[in-house]
């Protein structure tokens, strides 16, 4: 049996980063022969097998034929005489289309150590442009790679906006898209994901909500990058820095989509943009069918992160109304994730960086002393319906203002 290691190992090893998973093509064989050698098959659309110890995946060499749009439509060939050059010529880069033998000599024949070596992405052949979620994937290595020094070639960014023009992008599945999405959230430099897909007009197919916000001007002394979109993923750049969860930096990038909506009259200025953007986070959520852990945590920063802002300034009626609306009383709740997507809106901005953030210190010792609160004199009184609610709510509200050593108004 020949088998060669493929793909992101290879690529990995050579960039000296850990590797997490490793495929295996296998050239001179058949399915039947890898089934005498114990190995397990899970392939539904080409053969692929388990090792029977390491539980890697083998693949059979193969060529495939396009037959249809999108991703699924392919016509696949797999036969003992495909050779390991004709498997590696359908992947989608050269730094991806290299082999490895197990005695670790490299083979390869689209110069993908050369790429590698001047950190550039390239095609291997236009056979690229048949698969869309090739395209999603290369915006997704431009965020794990950007910190190395990536960038694109000229001419597979042609290749790529040939895509676009050519509809192929439309055939993307919602499900796919989310995935890929979120891939990229977890990278480390995850706006590149999406600055990839501007650079080559999918942007505005795959995300228009985000790239309306290109062009749109925002008050130079609040704002020096002026620029929304420019806006929204450096908050996504300042996120990746304070958390690694999805959700939050997801937040980040979206907060700010109801700025797309401002009357042209009004700019720079954005009044009641937190809640003109809502219907629109609505509509890319149910679109990409996006989990209610990301719709819920992204709506609260969208439609309060300006309160979160001003936290230093408000009474303690409506610091107490606002934390009930981001329900820090109730055991599961996003709070903390809240306050690091504000955090990150406040120093995504040129200058900004490195500010502190006081505000989140304030809203996190007003919710503690919410949770501190004993409320059961109130259930347990004379009090009914709606008066319950507002006696309780009185209570917080002192709670907070002694929190904070400001009178109550009560």
């Amino acid at each position: 049996m020949k088998i060669y290691l493929v793909g992101g190992a290879v690529r990995d090893t050579l960039l000296n980063r850990p590797v997490t998973e490793r495929d295996w093509v296998v050239v001179g064989e058949t399915p039947e022969s890898m089934l005498k050698q114990g190995f397990k098959p899970v392939g539904k659309d080409f053969p692929v097998f388990l090792h029977p110890d390491t539980h890697d995946e083998y693949a059979l060499a193969r060529t495939e034929r396009k037959t249809s749009h999108g991703y699924t439509g392919f016509s696949v060939h797999a036969d003992p005489d495909v050779t390991l050059e004709q498997d590696l010529i359908r992947r989608d880069l050269t730094i991806n289309a290299m082999a490895m033998t197990p005695e670790g000599d490299i083979i390869d024949p689209y110069h993908g150590q050369q790429d590698l070596e001047r950190r550039i992405f390239r095609h291997v052949s236009p056979a690229f442009t048949e698969d869309p979620v090739r395209l999603l994937r290369l915006a997704r290595f431009a965020a794990r790679y950007a910190h190395l020094g990536f960038t694109l070639a000229e001419e597979t960014n042609a290749l790529l906006a040939q895509m676009v023009a050519a509809g192929e992008v439309d055939y993307l599945v919602p499900e796919r898209v989310w995935a890929e999405c979120v891939k990229a959230l977890g990278e480390p430099n995850p706006s590149a994901f999406f600055y990839a897909l501007k650079d080559c007009g999918a942007l505005a197919k795959i995300f228009p909500e985000l790239d309306a916000l290109f062009g749109v001007p925002q008050p130079a002394q609040h704002h020096p990058e002026i620029d929304t979109g420019i806006h929204c993923l450096m908050v996504l750049e300042q996120a990746a820095l304070l958390s690694d969860k999805p959700e939050v930096r997801f937040a980040a990038l979206v907060h700010d989509l109801g700025k797309a909506l401002s009357p042209k009259d009004d700019l720079p200025h954005h009044h009641g943009h937190e809640t003109a953007g809502l219907p629109v986070l609505h509509q890319l959520c149910t679109r990409l069918r996006v989990p209610n852990a990301y719709k819920t945590l992204a709506a609260h920063v969208m439609q309060y992160h300006t309160h979160c802002h001003r936290a230093l300034d408000l009474r303690p009626k409506t610091l107490t109304d606002l934390l009930a609306a981001l329900g820090t009383h109730k055991q599961n709740n996003q709070f903390a994730e809240f306050l690091l997507a504000c955090e990150a809106d406040a120093k995504g901005r040129t200058g900004f960086e490195n500010r502190p953030y006081p505000q989140a210190d304030r809203l996190r010792a007003a919710a503690d002393a919410i949770a501190a609160v004993d409320i059961s004199s109130v259930l347990s009184g004379e009090l009914q319906g709606s008066l319950i609610g507002e006696a309780i709510r009185g209570l917080r509200i002192k709670a907070v203002a002694d929190a904070i050593n400001a009178p109550s108004e009560l």
